[in-house]
């Protein structure tokens, strides 16, 4: 990447790019083959993508250093945070509305298949964000799946995400990492006081978080700010680097004198905040009990989707998912002895034999990351017989941080960097053992690394910048519960029947997801039916769910994208063996998905018809 080119498309104003290069190729039109037009027109949309790429990243400057890209001319995003201030917010909304126009105005006439994809993902995430952006509260999610009304509660905002980011993801090879490392730190204050004037600006408006995930998010502020005082969440973590590369340790102290003050005292006031709210909050759990609530849920399930279905659409359509799931666990259950009961109920007798259950503590914790890198092994050993196009990640398995895990879900997982030098991770719940068995736990694996988030995301660190950028719910969560459904394909179960009942199991978890959160934000559910829900239809287990029900509280539609989207690569599959007939191969349609990247659903769509046209020629 040459800097020249990288100052003039960041830099410069970009409005009439599209058009200067139409007239570009228009002027020598006479006279140039067709195929150096659409070469001049696909170079055009290479830069303005690129541009469209570090124009965000401005105002994400975190995402820059996950992606590895925060390296040359843009070695000073390494020392910025996001503004989370109103203005902030405003002003990365501005810089949306300009691109999208940008986009739009861009000729199509001669690009190639990938670059019309390219520009129609920015489309669609760029609509869906300004949309979020308009509504009066939330933090949006800009080709992420997070949907959050509330700035700050148990499982957002930068109290959890910062000594995460920072432990995880700023690396320190030199005294530039240690000075940018401090200039986040300095910058820290000034993030939490703009979440909080966002918070402020809520409550008066009437929104307030339910009172029971106050409580989560109290108990874990109040965790974070002893860890704050005592210089745990940055100062260890920067002295630790420091010491490995053999530098100055008085970057440390000058870590733990912010820790300890300004981002301490920064924290003490987002925590009274929220005691101001526990003292007017209700126990509604659903975002339609907030003013404007209904308008916020309906965006929120069309980012979460990015489909129109309504919330009664979503939910009928889970409910009918889930009976065909039990209906396929139900000859299973039977077969190894489980015949009384419903589904459900079998489902909560397996869970507790003692056969399938882990040890407790520190013992349990150990047997659960040993049998998640042994089916890690496994796993990545079958994918030639999944791919023709190989990938080769760099992943390692981590424990969720404790502070964090009250309000974490059971497991999550991502793609390292675009670089190659911060790897994939698996980060794993482990307050409690009794959160996993034998039998889903090897189901989980295979969703959360290969072949789902960390197998995909290496694919979509192959594409240009905006599209390693870009992510969309359905996609993501569906790909990775078709990579839940490719291992079993492999013969993840083969001799191991209970495990199928785990993998099945976690599909009519996915369907009860949209059946609840439709449940709790368009239909009045309670927090207690939604709880039973799972816990008597799917026989799920009880403080897993907890949690879970909890999250959809906070991500209203988020839940609702994973069974929808892998719905919806199971049924393009299925079109494609229909239209190709003796010309379908499997190996060639995982790869037409994959390498087509992460993309909205019509998008998605509109691949696969390509590929099924490209097999056909």
């Amino acid at each position: 990447m040459a800097s020249q080119h990288h100052d003039i498309t960041r830099r410069q104003a970009l409005a009439g790019l599209g058009a200067t290069s139409a007239l570009a190729i228009s002027g020598c039109a006479a006279t140039a083959r067709p195929e150096a037009i659409s070469s001049a027109q696909s170079l055009g949309a290479e830069r303005l993508l690129e541009t469209v790429a570090y124009n965000l990243l401005e105002h994400e400057p975190e995402r820059a250093t996950g992606l590895g890209v925060d390296n040359g001319q843009y070695a000073y995003l390494r020392g910025e945070l996001e503004n989370q201030s109103p203005a902030g917010q405003q002003a990365y909304a501005a810089t949306l509305r300009q691109d999208l126009a940008r986009v739009r105005a861009f000729p199509r006439d001669g690009l190639d298949s990938d670059t019309l994809t390219n520009l129609e993902v920015v489309e669609s995430a760029y609509e869906l964000a300004l949309d979020g952006f308009a509504l009066p509260y939330g933090d949006v999610p800009v080709g992420t799946w997070r949907t959050a009304p509330y700035v700050v509660i148990q499982n957002v905002g930068e109290y959890l995400a910062l000594p995460r980011f920072m432990q995880s993801s700023h690396n320190v090879e030199n005294r530039e990492d240690a000075d940018a490392y401090i200039e986040r730190m300095e910058q820290m204050p000034s993030v939490f006081a703009g979440e909080l004037t966002r918070i402020r600006q809520a409550r008066e408006m009437g929104v307030v978080p339910p009172g029971f995930l106050l409580d989560k998010a109290m108990g874990q502020l109040e965790q974070t700010l002893v860890s704050a005082g005592k210089g745990e969440l940055f100062a260890d973590d920067l002295r630790a680097k420091l010491n490995a590369k053999n530098l100055p340790e008085n970057y440390a102290n000058r870590a733990l004198a912010l820790e300890t003050g300004p981002i301490a005292e920064a924290l003490e006031r987002q925590l009274a905040e929220l005691r101001i709210e526990r003292t007017v909050a209700t126990d509604a759990p659903g975002i339609s009990a907030r003013p404007r609530g209904e308008e916020f849920y309906d965006w929120a399930l069309r980012s979460s989707t990015t489909t129109q279905l309504t919330p009664d659409e979503v939910h009928r359509q889970g409910l009918e998912e889930l009976e065909s799931l039990h209906a396929r666990m139900d000859p299973i259950l039977r077969e190894i002895g489980y015949t009384s009961g419903s589904v459900g109920e079998r489902m909560q007798a397996l869970s507790a034999d003692r056969r399938y259950q882990f040890a407790d503590g520190d013992p349990g914790r150990e047997q659960i990351m040993a049998f998640i890198n042994d089916r890690i092994d496994w796993i990545r050993a079958q994918m030639p017989r999944a791919f023709n196009t190989l990938v080769d990640p760099n992943l390692e398995v981590r424990r969720i941080p404790p502070a964090e895990e009250v309000g974490a879900p059971g497991a999550y997982g991502g793609a390292g960097s675009k670089d190659g030098t911060i790897p994939g991770r698996f980060w794993i719940n482990l307050r409690d053992t009794d959160l996993h068995r034998k039998y889903d736990l090897a189901d989980l694996t295979y969703h959360e690394t290969i072949p789902g988030h960390v197998w995909e995301g290496e694919y979509s660190n192959r594409l240009p910048l905006i599209r390693s950028i870009l992510a969309f719910n359905p996609f993501s969560e569906g790909w990775a519960l078709y990579g839940e459904q490719l291992a079993d394909e492999l013969g993840a179960y083969d001799g191991f029947e209970v495990g199928r009942l785990g993998y099945l199991q976690s599909l009519a978890f996915r369907a009860c997801r949209m059946v609840v959160d439709t449940g709790l934000h368009a239909k009045g559910w309670s927090r207690e039916r939604a709880v039973n829900f799972f816990v008597e239809r799917n026989g799920s287990k009880p403080g897993e769910v907890e949690s879970e029900v909890d999250r959809y509280c906070s991500w209203p539609g988020q839940a609702t994208g994973y069974k929808l989207g892998h719905s919806r690569i199971v049924d393009q599959r299925e079109r494609a063996k229909r239209e190709l007939g003796g010309a379908y191969e499997f190996k060639a349609f995982n790869d037409a998905v994959v390498l087509g990247g992460n993309v909205p659903m019509d998008v998605l769509e509109t691949n696969v018809g390509r590929y099924i046209a490209g097999e056909r020629s």
